[in-house]
C-alpha cells in the first residue's frame, strides 16, 4: 500500500490539452476521412430562387449519367412520409421541396453517385420548372398587409407571423416610464451573421439491409438529440441508429440543428443498401445553415434625474426565415433574449418579441452564445452606453451607479432570472485599472482637440448559460439534462463517458481534471469518452456553454459516488470504521494516524480483488444533472481605438477583457477560449454580414464577401480575471466557452461611437466597416451644417 501520492494536476491546473498531438499532427478524425467498402457520394440541388412555385423536375438527364445510382426528389421522399421534417422549435421543414421553394439555396434535389464529381456535375443535368413568386426579406415586409405568404401549406397560417412572446412586468413597466424624468431610447439592428465552423456539415450514413441497424457518421453538436429526431422522423426503431460524431472542425451551433441532408443521406442508404456520403460545399454551409442573430431591435430606458435607472422597454422583430427552426428552450420564444436587463438593478423591464417568417434560411441558432444573449446584451450595453452621452455621464460612472451589488445576489431580475453569484463592481474596476481608464479620458480629451477621433467603448456583459432545470427547459420535449459514465479499472487507470460533445474546448483535458480533483487520479491516466450514442450517457449535447455547468458537475458527482465507495474500500484494507477514514489528493488516511494510508488505486484495485461481504464488485457508475439553476458568467470589456475621419477606418490600440466564469477547471484553457471568442466578436462588429438582396439573393456566401478576421486584422487581446463561484455548482464553475462572443461586440462598437459622439453620431448597426463609418461621419457633418 502507497503511503504518498505526487501533486493531483486537477482543477485549477494549466494541463496542456490532450488533443493536440493528434490534431497537430494531422491525425484528427473527421467526416471526410471516412470512406466505408461500397460508399456512394451525393450532392444536393439547391434552389436559384429564393421564392417559387415547384412546376415539374426532369432527372432524365441526371440518370442516364454513367455514374449516377438515383436521383432523389421531395416526390420520392414524400412516398416514403420524408418529405417534411420536424424543426428544433416545433415548426416543420421541407427535407426536399414539393410544393415550392422558400428560400435560396432550399435542397429541391439529391443525386446519389458512385463518385463525388460524378454527382456534383449530375446536378446540371437536372431541368427544374420554377414560377418566381414575390419575395419577403424582412420582418418589416413579412408584416406588411399585402405580403406573399410564405407558409402557405401550414392550415390555419394566413399570414407571416409566428409568435407573440412576452417577458416581465407591462404595468410596472409603464408606471416607471410615466414617473421618469429622463427616457432614452435606440433604434438598432443585430445584422445576420453565421458560425462559419472551419469544418462545413456532413454526414456518412450506413443502414445495413440485413440487420437494419442505422450508424450515421456525423458533424453534430448534439448526437443523443439527433438519434432521437432521427427515430421521429424516419420511424425506425431508436435502438437501431447509432450516431457518431468524431472530431468537429468547430460548432459555434451550426452543427445541432438537423439538416436535410443529413435525412436525404440516411433515406438514401436505407433505399439503396450502400453507406452514403454528404459533405457541404462552404458556399452550401453559408447559404442554408443555421444562422444567427437577425434582431430589429428597439429598447427605452427610464431614469431618474441623478441617472438611477428606474425602468426598461424592449420590443424586437426577429427574422426567423423561411421555417421557424431556431435551436433553444422550447419554452422560450426568442431563447433567453430577457436576460437583456443585463447587469443592472432594474425595479421593472418589460420586453415583447415578433417572430417573422422571410424568403431566407432558417434556423437560428446559439452561435457561440447561449440562446439569443448576444443580441441581448448588444442591446442593453449600447443602450447603457448611449443614456449615460445624453443624460452627461460618464459611462463607467453610470453604470457603476446602477449595478446590481454583490450583497443583492442571489438577485432576482425583473424579467424573472435569479442571477446566482457577482460582482460587477470588482470586474469593472479591473478592468478600468488595466486599460487606464482616466488617464486615457484625459488623453482623450487632448487628442480631440488635435482633431483625431479617439473612443473608449466599455461593455459590462451578464450572461446565462447551462440550460437548465428540467420543468423549464427542454427541446421539443427532451429536457436540457447531462450525464456522464465513470468506470476504473482494477489498475486505478479510468473511463469517463459523457454525453457533451468536444469541438475544440479541450473536454478531454478538463473533464479529466474534474475527475482528477475528486479521486486523486492524474489526468493523463484518464480516458474521456465522447459523441457516440452508443457508448456514452444520454444528453443534450454541447451548445450554449452547457458542457461545464451541466457535464461538469455530472462528473463530479459520479465522482464523488465512486469515493464514497472507495472509502468503504479503504476502511476495509484499513481495518478501520468508515467515519474513521479522511481523504484527501488521492489517499485515504486514518484520522489521527496519516501515516496509515492506502491510495485511490489501492482501492479501485480491492473493488475488484479484495471487497468486503455483502459490497456487489467494481468500482464504476452513472449521474444525470439536472441542475437546480442556471448559472451567470460576467465581465467587463474596455476598448480604446482610434477612428480615421477621412477614411471611416477604425484601428483597436487597446482592449482589456476581464471576465468572471466562476472556478476555473484549467486557466490556460479558460484563456484560449475567450481569445477566441473575442476574435468572433471583433469579427461581428468589424466585418461579418449576410446580406440579401430586394429578390432575395445571398449576398455573403463565400469568403470574399462574407469577411473573417485573420490575424492581420485581429488586435492584440489582454485578459484579466476574477473568480466568483457559483453556489449551487458543485465545483462553483459558471462556463466561459461564449461569453466573449456574448460581451465583445458592444464594447467594440462603443469605442467607435464613443470617438464619433462630438460629430453627432449616435448609432451605427453591425458590421462597422469603414465605407459604414464614414457615410455616418458625412452625414452628422451635413446635418450640423444644416442645422
Amino acid at each position: 500500500m502507497a503511503a504518498e501520492t505526487e501533486e493531483i494536476r486537477g482543477i485549477g491546473h494549466s494541463v496542456r490539452r490532450v488533443e493536440d498531438d493528434r490534431f497537430i499532427r494531422g491525425a484528427g478524425n473527421f467526416i471526410d476521412d471516412m470512406h466505408l467498402p461500397g460508399m456512394l457520394y451525393m450532392a444536393i440541388l439547391r434552389s436559384p430562387y429564393a421564392h417559387a412555385k415547384l412546376n415539374g423536375i426532369d432527372a432524365s438527364g441526371a440518370q442516364a449519367l454513367e455514374g449516377v445510382i438515383a436521383v432523389v426528389t421531395g416526390e420520392l421522399m414524400a412516398q416514403h412520409n420524408l418529405a417534411w421534417m420536424p424543426t428544433m422549435s416545433g415548426d416543420t421543414q421541407a427535407v426536399l421541396v414539393t410544393d415550392k421553394v422558400r428560400f435560396q439555396g432550399q435542397e429541391v434535389a439529391a443525386v446519389i453517385a458512385t463518385d463525388p464529381y460524378v454527382a456534383k456535375d449530375a446536378l446540371e443535368l437536372i431541368d427544374v420548372d420554377y414560377e418566381p413568386l414575390g419575395v419577403v426579406v424582412s420582418p418589416q415586409q413579412a408584416a406588411a398587409a399585402d405580403a406573399p405568404l410564405i407558409r402557405d401549406e401550414k392550415e390555419g397560417q394566413t399570414d407571416n407571423h409566428i409568435y407573440h412572446w412576452e417577458a416581465g412586468d407591462q404595468e410596472a413597466t409603464d408606471t416607471a416610464f410615466a414617473q421618469a424624468d429622463t427616457v432614452v431610447s435606440l433604434d438598432t439592428w443585430y445584422p445576420r451573421s453565421h458560425p462559419s465552423p472551419l469544418e462545413t456539415c456532413g454526414c456518412v450514413a450506413d443502414v445495413n439491409p440485413a440487420t437494419g441497424q442505422a450508424t450515421i457518421y456525423m458533424t453534430s453538436q448534439a448526437p443523443h438529440a439527433i438519434r432521437t429526431v432521427f427515430a421521429l422522423v424516419t420511424g425506425l426503431p431508436e435502438e437501431k441508429i447509432r450516431i457518431v460524431s468524431p472530431d468537429l472542425g468547430g460548432g459555434f451551433g451550426n452543427k445541432v440543428p438537423v439538416y436535410p441532408g443529413y435525412v436525404v443521406a440516411t433515406a438514401a442508404s436505407l433505399l439503396l443498401g450502400h453507406p452514403v456520403k454528404w459533405i457541404e460545399e462552404r458556399s452550401e454551409n453559408l447559404i442554408s445553415t443555421g444562422f444567427a442573430r437577425d434582431y430589429h431591435m428597439h429598447g427605452e430606458l427610464a431614469l431618474e434625474a441623478d441617472g438611477t435607472m428606474q425602468g426598461l422597454r424592449v420590443s424586437l422583430d426577429a427574422d426567423e426565415g423561411a421555417f421557424f427552426a431556431d435551436a433553444q428552450p422550447s419554452k422560450f420564444k426568442v431563447g433567453l433574449f430577457h436576460i437583456v436587463s443585463g447587469s443592472y438593478d432594474l425595479p421593472a423591464a418589460h420586453v415583447t418579441a415578433d417572430g417573422y417568417y422571410t424568403n431566407k434560411a432558417p434556423g437560428g441558432v446559439a452561435y457561440r452564445c447561449s440562446f439569443r444573449v448576444t443580441e441581448a446584451s448588444y442591446m442593453i450595453e449600447r443602450l447603457v452606453q448611449n443614456a449615460a452621452y445624453e443624460i452627461g455621464m460618464d459611462p463607467a460612472d453610470f453604470r457603476k451607479k446602477n449595478f446590481i451589488e454583490k450583497d443583492q445576489f442571489p438577485y432576482r431580475s425583473a424579467t424573472g432570472f435569479e442571477y446566482d453569484s457577482g460582482d460587477y463592481l470588482g470586474a469593472m474596476d479591473l478592468a478600468l485599472e488595466k486599460v487606464g481608464y482616466e488617464q486615457l479620458r484625459k488623453e482623450q480629451a487632448e487628442a480631440r482637440e488635435e482633431g483625431r477621433l479617439i473612443g473608449i467603448g466599455l461593455a459590462s456583459f451578464t450572461e446565462v448559460v447551462g440550460a437548465g432545470p428540467h420543468k423549464d427547459y427542454d427541446i421539443l420535449g427532451l429536457k436540457m439534462n447531462d450525464g456522464a459514465e465513470l468506470r476504473v479499472h482494477p489498475t486505478g487507470k479510468a473511463i469517463l463517458k459523457i454525453s457533451s460533445k468536444t469541438q475544440g474546448q479541450g473536454h478531454e483535458t478538463t473533464f479529466a481534471q474534474i475527475v482528477a480533483s475528486e479521486l486523486g487520479i492524474q489526468p493523463e491516466d484518464i480516458k474521456v469518452m465522447h459523441g457516440d450514442t452508443d457508448n456514452t450517457p444520454y444528453g443534450l449535447g454541447t451548445y450554449a456553454s452547457r458542457s461545464t455547468p451541466t457535464v461538469g458537475a455530472a462528473t463530479a458527482m459520479v465522482s464523488r459516488k465512486l469515493r464514497d465507495k472507495a472509502r468503504k474500500l479503504a476502511a476495509h484494507l484499513l481495518e478501520v470504521s468508515e467515519d474513521d477514514v479522511e481523504f484527501e489528493a488521492g489517499r485515504f488516511t486514518v484520522k489521527g494516524a496519516p501515516d496509515k494510508a492506502v491510495t485511490i488505486q489501492d482501492a479501485a484495485f480491492a473493488a475488484y480483488t479484495n471487497f468486503p461481504d455483502g459490497m456487489e464488485a467494481g468500482l464504476e457508475g452513472v449521474t444525470y444533472y439536472d441542475p437546480p439553476n442556471l448559472t451567470f458568467p460576467f465581465g467587463t470589456y474596455a476598448v480604446v481605438v482610434e477612428v480615421d475621419a477621412e477614411t471611416g477606418v477604425w484601428k483597436v490600440d487597446r482592449m482589456v477583457a476581464v471576465d468572471d466564469c466562476g472556478v476555473r477547471i484549467n486557466p490556460m484553457i479558460v484563456e484560449g477560449q475567450i481569445h477566441g471568442g473575442l476574435c468572433e466578436g471583433f469579427g461581428i462588429a468589424a466585418m461579418e454580414q449576410i446580406t440579401f438582396d430586394e429578390e432575395g439573393n445571398c449576398i455573403g456566401a463565400n469568403f470574399l464577401d462574407y469577411l473573417l478576421p485573420t490575424a492581420w486584422e485581429t488586435p492584440r487581446f489582454e485578459l484579466g480575471a476574477t473568480v466568483t463561484p457559483s453556489p449551487h455548482h458543485p465545483i462553483g464553475a459558471k462556463g466561459v466557452g461564449e461569453s466573449a462572443t456574448v460581451g465583445s461586440p458592444a464594447a467594440f462598437v462603443n469605442a467607435v461611437i464613443d470617438a464619433l459622439w462630438p460629430l453627432g453620431v449616435r448609432n451605427i448597426d453591425m458590421p462597422l466597416t469603414s465605407a459604414k463609418v464614414w457615410e455616418a461621419i458625412q452625414a452628422a457633418k451635413a446635418g450640423a451644417a444644416s442645422g
